[in-house]
């Protein structure tokens, strides 16, 4: 079905923050699985500051302008404006007013960090035909169900544009391509490194490990209760339904703000003790305060949890059948129950998945089979239900008199597998780690060198 320029749902607003703030998938792994057991290094010491200085000169503006000029590249109010247009789009809602500001300087830097990118692409004659530009701009739209055409327009009609989109496509493809020529040519991961990680895996093997996305301010003495209070206003967004990964590319001064935060799998010592701390009592799916880290604050979100080269039986995959019923309006609440509790039976004694199919007939229900459903995927009551079940089970009944009750008929199930990680998958996430990390300090190093005016 073709889309109306003007109306796009919810699930395609977020596709569209996926597609457009996350386009460079490839590139963006590198980061996943940084290093975690190396301490923030605190530069400020060796620059022997005075603990109380002296200040001369007229004080800056409390907001710095966003429009900059970036070795002799404009980037204008308009950019910085569609930019958050495009960020208001994705989430479906307006960027709040006391947010604005903040927005805008973390846009701005992420702009400026874009131009950098081209220009050090352009320096290397590294070109970027807009026909490469195309082809990402088709994607992103067929993954609204949309044209170009009318992606452009509805981006045009709320603020925002195609051009801001071709932009970010542009900087994202060169900085690959610029990596590629650059930087992984000159990487090597030694044999004996590869081992040494193998080893260190079976070594800890049963132990906890922890998928862990993090969102990191930085502060100093002087700005630590402000920076507080930012943190505490991000975690409430978080609760009440804003992306982690979207608010982590956006507020984030870490390096793996690119993949919205993601740290990877790490175990509770490979992170700074504070985080540690805090991290061992905290299950899937749940997100701490604000924690006082050195240089910050950092709020961490436990993604997912496991043991350690240990299977992990939530990652079953499951073939299953769904029998749902439906009880008829003005059914009075004995007889709705008697019903409920006769299909209960019905479906413990269903003979099999084949008998999914009688048990709907008897009751005049519905039939819908979906294969490849990861345990993990399902709603956590249901994941302990199916835990111990064992093909050709059914769930007990579940959902509501109003809106209909159903059942879960295991047809299929494949359980994991656990085992230490090949040579070539090390090496090759190795390598990828170091290819990140001189990527970070290549772009530092542009920052360093660049000539920046705010206007």
């Amino acid at each position: 079905m073709v889309i109306a320029t003007k109306i796009m749902t919810a699930r395609q607003r977020k596709l569209l923050l996926l597609s457009t703030l996350g386009l460079a998938v490839a590139g963006a792994g590198f980061a996943q699985s940084a290093p975690q057991n190396a301490p923030r290094a605190n530069s400020a010491t060796a620059l022997r500051l005075p603990e109380n200085p002296v200040i001369y000169g007229s004080p800056l503006p409390q907001v710095v302008k966003a429009t900059a000029i970036v070795n002799g590249e404009v980037i204008t109010q308009t950019d910085i404006d569609q930019r958050i247009a495009l960020l208001a789009i994705a989430s479906g809602q307006a960027v709040p007013a006391n947010e604005v500001d903040r927005l805008r300087q973390q846009v701005l830097r992420n702009l400026i960090d874009e131009t950098l990118q081209i220009q050090a692409a352009k320096a290397e004659e590294i070109v970027i035909k807009p026909v490469d530009i195309d082809r990402t701009v088709a994607r992103v739209a067929g993954n609204v169900k949309q044209t170009p055409e009318q992606m452009a327009s509805y981006l045009a009609a709320n603020g925002s544009s195609i051009r801001t989109i071709r932009r970010q496509i542009e900087g994202e493809i060169a900085w690959r391509r610029l990596q590629s020529a650059k930087i992984e040519n000159g990487v090597s991961v030694g044999d004996d490194e590869v081992k040494a990680v193998i080893d260190k895996l079976e070594a800890a093997k049963g132990t906890d490990e922890f998928r862990i996305g993090e969102i990191f301010l930085s502060a100093n003495p002087t700005n630590r209760d402000e920076v507080l209070g930012n943190a505490n206003k991000i975690k409430a967004a978080l609760q009440q339904g804003a992306s982690f990964a979207g608010y982590a590319r956006q507020y984030s001064e870490a390096s793996t703000a690119a993949v919205g935060g993601d740290l990877g799998w790490v175990r509770p010592e490979q992170l700074p003790d504070p985080i540690a701390n805090v991290v061992r009592g905290m299950a899937a799916n749940t997100m701490s305060a604000p924690i006082a880290v050195p240089g910050g604050y950092s709020i961490v979100a436990v993604l997912d949890k496991r043991k350690v080269l240990t299977a992990d039986p939530r990652a079953a995959v499951l073939n299953l059948k769904q029998v749902s019923i439906k009880i008829p309006a003005g059914t009075a609440m004995p007889a709705a129950n008697a019903l409920v509790s006769r299909f209960a039976a019905a479906a413990q004694n269903l003979g099999g998945c084949g008998g999914a199919e009688k048990l709907a007939a008897d009751f005049k229900g519905d039939v819908v089979q979906s294969d490849q459903v990861a345990l993990k995927e399902l709603p956590a009551a249901l994941q302990e239900m199916m835990l111990p079940m064992q093909v050709g089970q059914a769930t007990r009944p579940f959902g509501s008199i109003e809106d209909g009750v159903r059942v879960l008929v295991m047809c299929g199930r494949d359980e994991p597998t656990a085992g230490a990680p090949t040579f070539e998958q090390v090496y090759t996430q190795m390598n990828e780690e170091r290819i990140n990390t001189r990527s970070r300090r290549y772009l530092r190093d542009l920052r360093r060198d660049a000539v920046i005016e705010f206007r």
